[in-house]
């Protein structure tokens, strides 16, 4: 059998390591330049490979194609197996076929990351022998060569759901639904919201699927009549008929023939946006069987992954946050929304058409200095000029850290959380957070 793979980057790679592993004979094809790290682990598995190019002869050879996600159907190769009928699958569909694992599958348009590394954080602090996958950032496929765990947490993009077939998932988890990538969908809310409900599919009565009961666009996409499965909504706002529900700093939970009241007061998580992460999170380890203060202890002890409402430290009782990763306005609306003492808030950067009205209530109640990080602040000025009672503006995220410091008593929040691109000071979100816990580790925590 003859396997063509378009796509050399984590996925595809760890796609042809396992289609290699099977004895089946593959083609890797990418129209970009192939990373060195995944050149050489092609050639050290003497994987043939191009870059640059797509041998559209060579692909159609395939008895099947295994897509990477960022390769839209619209592309011309793709068009052209499909006119073949040549069946096109994405490398999660490829990988599940090798595994006796049970899949606990993660998406929604925001909180995949921290919902998919909070669930392994419970999972593996438990004992239970488990794997992290999928749009994390970990080839599933790879990790399948050896298939060493009983469980996989894979976090799914919309991208990765499109291809997946007959794929299924033992526990699947639906967080949000909201306006992205519509391009790929025809601008078509309802195709991208059948795109996410992907993640349900073929469930049978032993299967669970954990959905927001709160998020309007999966009340109205999802079919609970026409489900295989057993269906656990969690709530916020009280919601009849939800399983799993936050009071004060306590998740009420009822799955299965198991019961919970798990404390979440120790948790670093912040924000109205965690709490439903959490409630997720929570809901799968309660499947598993894992106790209440097992759970607890773990929330206390998770750390989020970078610039995420990121803890970077405390000095004289001022914290400091790293929350780099907010480029848009929903982003800090849900950090400032979470936090509940006095903001020394750092903002800006290349503005992307952002409405800051609807932080205008949050920032009049809780923000003291707002201190602009760009080399254009007008906007952010004119914003929140007659809102905020200090404003200061810089280019250097130093000097941002060691305002916020002399402008800080204790009991405040200093916060990056920018609403903005990063790419007129800084590389990436990533480069601009980690200069800012270099500065308050420099300038502050060492002092």
């Amino acid at each position: 059998m003859k396997i063509a793979i378009l796509g050399a980057g984590e996925s595809g790679v760890g796609a042809a390591l396992l289609a290699k592993a099977k004895g089946l004979e593959v083609f890797v094809s990418d129209m970009g330049q192939i990373k060195e790290q995944y050149k050489a682990k092609l050639a050290t598995a003497a994987i043939p490979y191009e870059e640059g190019t797509h041998t559209f002869e060579r692909i159609l050879e395939a008895n099947e194609i295994i897509k990477s996600p960022g390769i839209p159907e619209k592309a011309a190769i793709v068009q052209e197996a499909v006119k073949r009928q040549i069946p096109v699958i994405s490398e999660i569909e490829f990988a599940g076929r090798y595994s006796n694992a049970k899949f606990i599958c993660i998406t929604g348009t925001n909180g995949k990351t921290t919902t998919t590394l909070l669930t392994y954080h419970l999972l593996k602090s438990a004992g239970i022998n488990v794997g992290l996958a999928g749009n994390i950032g970990e080839s599933l496929a790879e990790k399948v060569i050896e298939d060493k765990h009983e469980y996989y947490v894979v976090e799914l993009s919309s991208f990765q759901l499109d291809n997946m077939y007959q794929f299924k998932a033992h526990i699947g988890v639906l967080l949000n639904i909201t306006p992205d990538h519509l391009d790929r969908y025809g601008y078509s809310m309802e195709k991208y919201a059948a795109s996410k409900l992907r993640i349900a599919q073929n469930m049978s009565g032993t299967d669970y699927f954990i959905y927001n009961a709160d998020d309007d666009n999966i009340s109205n996409a999802f079919n609970s009549a026409a489900f295989g499965g057993t269906t656990i909504p969690f709530t916020l706002q009280g919601k009849e008929n939800a399983k799993v529900t936050y009071e004060g700093q306590h998740i009420n939970v009822q799955v299965k023939f198991f019961e919970g009241h798990i404390d979440t007061s120790k948790s670093s998580l912040i924000g109205k946006h965690n709490q439903y992460n959490t409630m997720a999170a929570v809901a799968v380890a309660k499947l598993l069987g894992i106790s209440d203060e097992d759970i607890s202890q773990a929330l206390e002890t998770f750390e989020n992954a970078e610039h995420r409402l990121q803890h970077v430290g405390v000095a004289k009782e001022v914290t400091y946050i790293n929350d780099s990763k907010a480029t848009n306005v929903e982003a800090v609306y849900y950090a400032l929304e979470g936090i509940k003492q006095p903001i020394i808030w750092i903002a800006g950067g290349v503005d992307k058409g952002n409405d800051y009205s609807v932080l205008e209530e949050l920032a009049r109640e809780k923000v003291k200095v707002l201190i602009c990080l760009g080399t254009d602040n007008e906007k952010l000025k004119k914003a929140f000029g007659r809102i905020v009672p200090v404003i200061a503006e810089t280019t250097s995220i130093e000097y941002a850290v060691r305002l916020s410091r002399s402008l800080a008593v204790p009991g405040d929040v200093v916060l990056l959380s920018p609403a903005c691109a990063s790419f007129d000071l800084f590389n990436n979100y990533e480069h601009r957070g980690q200069r800012f816990k270099e500065a308050v580790e420099k300038i502050v925590l060492k002092r």
